[in-house]
């Protein structure tokens, strides 16, 4: 019970603009652990999301609406994910060699490519949350994309011989991916009837086929994931899926 209530505790602290609960350095077990719990993190971001949505849109116009949460949306996690994306772009797309692209992945400074993709996910995401017709969506974006990071810590290499990431790779494995998807699939299937049945099983279905492709032109770039790619992960993946279940499935 109590290294369940850890892990909790790390998962809001690494992932959330959340005070930190433990204040003291984690333990690379409690890293681990704390896999399991990254949907949780999504699941209750995406209900302060719906709940905020609620409110906002009885007071402003949908593309208002849509503007706000997209920026509590991103300030919930510090831009923590939005910042891998960029740096995950810019280190993949340049560099001469892999050693080149990982000192690129360091580098904080932001390129060309970077500001493209970033400016295009948060377009693509701030039309989709304006047009929506089921708010359910707005928590099943976060749910997934968290999602597909704790399967790929657990499922992926990892490219750096030490650090956080390295640490949380370690001591993750498969009970860890059995929880988390445990707690994604719980909350997508609660949901899927108010979102929609066969938007639902597209967007799990092409949100993991992004994910897949993003992994396998890492692993082709560099020799395995980092921190900024698990981030990456979760963008792509929140995206994907806002996007799918904005979608018209009337049609």
């Amino acid at each position: 019970m109590k290294a369940g209530l850890t892990g909790i505790a790390v998962a809001f602290q690494f992932l959330t603009i959340v005070p930190p609960l433990l204040r003291r350095p984690l333990a690379p077990d409690e890293l681990g652990r704390s896999v399991t719990f990254f949907p949780l993190v999504g699941l209750l971001i995406g209900l302060l999301l719906l709940g905020l949505h609620s409110v906002l849109s009885t007071i402003f116009p949908d593309l208002l609406t849509a503007a706000i949460l997209l920026g509590i949306w991103t300030l919930c996690s510090g831009a923590l994910h939005f910042d891998g994306l960029l740096d995950t772009v810019d280190g993949l797309l340049g560099g001469r060699d892999a050693e080149d692209r990982m000192r690129i992945l360091r580098d904080v400074r932001v390129g060309s490519f970077a500001v493209a993709a970033g400016g295009t996910v948060l377009l693509l995401k701030f039309a989709a949350v304006g047009s929506i017709a089921a708010p359910g969506a707005l928590v099943v974006a976060p749910v997934a994309g968290r999602w597909l990071t704790s399967m790929a810590v657990v499922l992926f290499s990892y490219a750096r011989p030490a650090g956080l990431g390295r640490d949380m790779k370690d001591n993750a494995g498969w009970p860890q991916a059995a929880g988390a998807t445990a707690i994604a699939v719980a909350t997508v299937g609660f949901l899927a009837p108010y979102v929609g049945i066969a938007a639902t099983g597209a967007t799990v279905v092409l949100a993991c086929i992004s994910a897949w492709i993003l992994v396998r032109f890492t692993l082709s770039r560099i020799p395995g994931l980092t921190g900024d790619i698990y981030g990456a992960l979760c963008e792509v993946g929140e995206t994907v899926c806002i996007v799918t279940l904005a979608a018209n499935w009337s049609v």
